[in-house]
């Protein structure tokens, strides 16, 4: 039996071990499921002979670095941060890596010990970053072997709520970790190209600055840019392209409703609110607004935010349960982020019938025999239910396809790495088809910026 250590059995893990466990027969797998809940690892092994549960602390080095030596190959699927002392062990017991996290300067300095050492170590080869990385450079290597040239390459994605469980005005829930959706576009200014022109937009602006789109059946979406589009410019070989931007997918109206907890301070995660625990959910809006001997709380929110009664703005936050004085933050020492987290949780958790879904659409536009062309790409994938989500199908099923691809001797480049050869998007890609995850390529007429 070959041993697959999985680290970490949290909501993106579900499908992964489901899809590694239909195929432990087949594939002669034996799968090791650690978390710090064993409960939660238990759960996850579905009773499967083939699966063992077990509490891992991986702060406890002894029986980290015991449980990975026993492994042919390790998935963590722990925070970005933590991967790194799986990683030294990894290369000090010489055993395989996948993560569906981007790959960070630590994680990048281990790459000549990884090849030294004949090593895979496979990252961003979840969802975005992953799925997003394979389906673009199929396209991009399609299109430059016909002898096109690139001009023009947007990748947008987002996870959201599918139509049958859209139930509030936002159109949103929370199918991912409710924490990075609060902090979304921060940390700096949005960075990308267009036309040749470099673009910025600082955080305050960002959310009033979209773009939309069209995905057929599906309707029409908003996009707001990422922080960073050109990281990958290098790494695409899109060095010379006049248009590269990436971004997130929202259903339209989600962005300018979103942006008045900006401009009010309550996406803010660098202070703390005295005396958070107790307090309601209206005193804790009432902390960003003047103080007014008589006017209350909504009427001061509307004058500050300038948004009338019958405006679908303030349907928005009423919907929220904000002025409610009932309603404790119940958090000890919170910033106004964490503040605003707990009380749109309350609200956007996905209900146990709920279904989730991912959106991604890529544009292509190139130049061939003097002619100016363009191929539109999306994929919609709904998820079936809250265990096994959209998100957890996406993220989950091209890590573990990758793992299978590893240790069957189909991956074989070594060292640190994302899924851009075709060695290894071609089967994941075509695999991820008979899950779901199809892409509609089509050619439509190039539209460009001017």
């Amino acid at each position: 039996m070959k041993n697959v250590l999985i680290i970490g059995a949290g909501r993106s893990a579900s499908s992964l071990i489901k899809y590694l466990l239909e195929k432990s027969e087949s594939e002669q797998l034996h799968l090791t499921i650690g978390d710090l809940s064993l409960e939660l690892a238990q759960r996850k092994t579905l009773g499967h002979k083939n699966a063992t549960a077990i509490a891992l602390d991986i702060h406890n080095t002894d029986q980290r670095q015991n449980e990975i030596q026993k492994a042919d190959i390790v998935i963590s699927m722990l925070p970005a941060h933590m991967h790194i002392e799986v990683a030294k062990d990894c290369i000090a017991f010489k055993k395989h890596m996948v993560t569906a996290s981007y790959i960070s300067d630590a994680m990048q300095a281990l790459d000549a010990q990884a090849k030294e050492n004949g090593l895979v170590f496979m990252n961003e080869v979840g969802l975005d970053p992953g799925i997003d990385h394979m389906s673009a450079m199929k396209v991009l290597d399609e299109i430059r072997e016909q002898g096109g040239k690139i001009i023009l390459f947007e990748s947008f994605c987002g996870g959201l709520v599918a139509p049958e469980s859209d139930t509030n005005l936002w159109n949103y829930k929370f199918t991912w970790a409710p924490r990075n959706v609060v902090l979304a576009g921060q940390g700096g200014a949005a960075k990308f190209i267009q036309e040749g022109t470099y673009k910025y937009i600082p955080y305050n602006k960002l959310f009033r600055r979209t773009e939309f789109l069209e995905i057929d059946g599906y309707g029409r979406f908003e996009v707001y840019a990422n922080r960073d589009s050109l990281k990958y410019r290098t790494v695409y070989d899109l060095d010379d392209v006049l248009t590269l931007y990436r971004g997130t997918i929202r259903r339209v109206g989600y962005s300018k409703a979103w942006d008045m907890f900006v401009q009010l301070g309550m996406t803010d995660d660098t202070y703390i609110i005295d005396d958070s625990e107790g307090m309601s959910y209206r005193e804790f809006i009432n902390l960003f607004l003047p103080y007014h001997a008589t006017d209350s709380v909504e009427i001061k929110l509307r004058h500050q935010l300038k948004i009338d009664q019958d405006d679908v703005m303030w349907d928005k936050l009423v919907e929220l349960d904000l002025f409610s004085t009932e309603k404790k933050l119940g958090l000890k020492n919170a910033t106004p982020a964490q503040a605003l987290e707990k009380i749109l949780t309350d609200s956007w958790s996905l209900q146990p019938e709920d279904k989730d879904m991912i959106v991604m659409y890529h544009k292509f536009g190139y130049e061939l025999n003097g002619e100016r062309k363009q191929i539109d790409a999306t994929m919609v994938c709904i998820g079936d239910d809250q265990t096994y989500t959209a998100m957890a199908k996406t993220v989950g099923l091209p890590v573990a396809m990758a793992t299978l691809q590893i240790l069957n001797g189909n991956i074989t480049t070594s060292g640190v790495q994302l899924p851009i050869k075709k060695e290894v998007y071609a089967p994941i890609l075509k695999e991820l088809e008979e899950y779901g995850v199809i892409f509609h390529e089509k050619e439509v007429p190039y539209m460009g910026y001017n």
